[in-house]
């Protein structure tokens, strides 16, 4: 898709001067968007190599980013950003005047912007324009362009080629260094050196959070005023009718809850693609594909086993005395099981944060020559530190990396699954056959109080102090799927609440939780067994009866 009119494909110089690349002792005088152009072309490289289509780099990725650097004014405009530190030249509209940008050509780097008043650059940086991102007491200012960013535009393309890389399947292959971000700035090439200020800018030692790089692209595609998305239908990976297979695969849950996932899906109103794709007018919010899919499956979890620390066990043991084939869900054998897996995948989790490489192997070395003396000893000293790490805590001999995955557990009888598969188990202890209609033997359902808060008086979010009250399955449920997916607990916790709204449309107060947790008990708003009833036997038709009755 063009984001960008053809008659604006051209960059504008900033000076009258030579339009060769000015080269100095550091390199030549190259932009700040420069570097982070060539560290997006890294990233998007780095996944056309695990398998994304090469449409979603020339396609998509590229004139999004015209388009950025466009409504930033940093490329692609008569109107370009000023800088303190160079002035604006006249801008020719010549053919032999105006450098052409190749869409396509990611290894090399956008036509530099810089002419010969780059020369007055500060000292303190290796590019020319620093000053709009860092001020004179080297603090970061609010730029047009940051690494986070670039997560976002990556994000965006992703979804707008609607491949099955949801945010944070981006953000865990970032983490695992399959995508390039910590020290992303090593592979700048030889001529663009970093300096001083530089390293303020391009330098982070930590992936930022899912719900910083959501609101990051939330953000982009207002800024952007991008069009309707292209449709996320039930055919699309990124649809939670076919998402939450794939979560269902990875946690050894049976297959045949993926049924009861749909029907609380329609009966939430969730089955119309049109909520599930970014449009301007009828759903300005980028929908966060994976942290709702976990929500439904989590409720679906709730509607049929209870969750309240009684249903689920007594559900358990009713399978284990009815059961004599071996064939019954049961989810207290559910519960060991995964439990093990889990408490291994954390600790191999914790292993690999401990043997990454957070330090830089090419520091961005100030021009004092004293201080630069002083960082290349330190480095040496890491280094040897480093590399005795390494021999007591690398993978044993013989063991191979293995590649990326989407999931991040292995279910069967082979060597080296993380336990027995369960999917193929029937959930007949769970569910009954009432009236032709399959119900679940479970007739409550508990949830807090549902009413949203008033973010001007209440910010935050109430999890850290609900959390103690709610029932102990209910919150390792929630931590299992927040490891899933490698987000906090409270923003999992936030979306079921959101989810509920839609399938109960309830109003209860949201003090009503507070209140009785003073008593040390739990606040449990039990709907009708009737309601419910109805509302896994239609699956979905009956939410008007849904929310009158509450």
């Amino acid at each position: 898709m063009d984001f960008v009119k053809a008659r604006t494909n051209r960059v504008s110089t900033l000076s009258k001067g030579s339009r060769t690349r000015k080269k100095t002792e550091h390199g030549r005088m190259w932009m700040v968007c420069e570097g982070f152009q060539f560290i997006l072309w890294k990233q998007a490289n780095a996944l056309l190599t695990l398998g994304v289509s090469p449409q979603f780099k020339d396609d998509v990725l590229c004139p999004l980013w015209r388009l950025f650097l466009q409504k930033s004014r940093l490329a692609y405009t008569s109107n370009p950003m000023r800088s303190s530190k160079f002035k604006v030249g006249d801008v020719n509209t010549d053919s032999d005047s105006v450098a052409e940008s190749s869409a396509t050509d990611g290894e090399s780097n956008p036509p530099s912007t810089a002419g010969s008043n780059a020369e007055s650059a500060s000292d303190w940086s290796g590019s020319v324009d620093a000053s709009n991102y860092v001020s004179t007491r080297l603090k970061r200012k609010k730029g047009p362009i940051s690494m986070t960013k670039t997560l976002a535009l990556l994000h965006l393309a992703l979804v707008w080629s609607r491949e099955a890389l949801t945010l944070s399947d981006l953000l865990r292959l970032v983490k695992e260094g399959h995508v390039p971000y910590v020290n992303a700035h090593e592979q700048l090439p030889e001529e663009m050196k970093l300096f001083g200020r530089d390293a303020l800018i391009f330098r982070v030692e930590s992936v930022p959070s899912h719900r910083v790089v959501h609101n990051e692209a939330q953000a982009l595609v207002l800024f952007l005023q991008l069009p309707a998305f292209p449709p996320i239908s039930c055919e699309t990976l990124l649809h939670p009718e076919l998402l939450s297979l794939r979560y269902l695969t990875d946690t050894n849950l049976p297959d045949e809850l993926h049924l009861w996932v749909c029907r609380l899906m329609e009966q939430a109103g969730l089955a119309d693609h049109k909520l599930h794709t970014f449009d301007p007018d009828s759903c300005p919010e980028l929908p966060r594909y994976d942290v709702q899919t976990a929500a439904l499956i989590v409720i679906t979890m709730k509607l049929i086993f209870g969750l309240d620390d009684h249903t689920e066990w007594y559900l358990s043991n009713q399978v284990g005395t009815q059961d004599n084939s071996g064939e019954m869900f049961n989810l207290r054998r559910w519960y060991r099981i995964m439990q093990a897996a889990l408490m291994q995948a954390q600790q191999r989790r914790t292993q690999d944060i401990a043997r990454k490489q957070w330090k830089p192997k090419k520091p961005i070395y100030p021009k004092n020559k004293g201080t630069k003396c002083i960082v290349i000893k330190k480095k040496r000293i890491a280094e040897q530190v480093r590399m005795c790490f390494e021999k007591l805590s690398s993978c044993p001999a013989g063991v191979q990396e293995v590649g990326p995955s989407s999931f991040r557990f292995c279910w069967g009888d082979e060597d080296g699954s993380d336990g027995p598969s369960l999917h193929h188990m029937k959930l007949g202890g769970a569910v009954t056959l009432k009236d032709n209609f399959l119900t679940p033997s479970n007739s409550t359902y508990w949830h807090p109080g549902l009413r949203k808060c008033d973010r001007r008086l209440c910010p935050g979010t109430h999890y850290s102090e609900m959390e103690p009250t709610l029932p102990r399955s209910f919150v390792w449920l929630l931590q299992l799927f927040s490891f899933l997916l490698d987000v906090r607990p409270f923003y999992l916790y936030e979306e079921v609440l959101r989810v509920e709204r839609l399938v109960l449309g309830t109003k209860t107060p949201c003090n009503e939780f507070q209140i009785k947790k003073k008593t040390r008990t739990r606040a449990q708003t039990r709907a009708s067994s009737k309601t419910l009833q109805r509302t896994c036997e239609t699956g979905g038709e009956s939410r008007k009866t849904v929310s009158d009755s509450n």
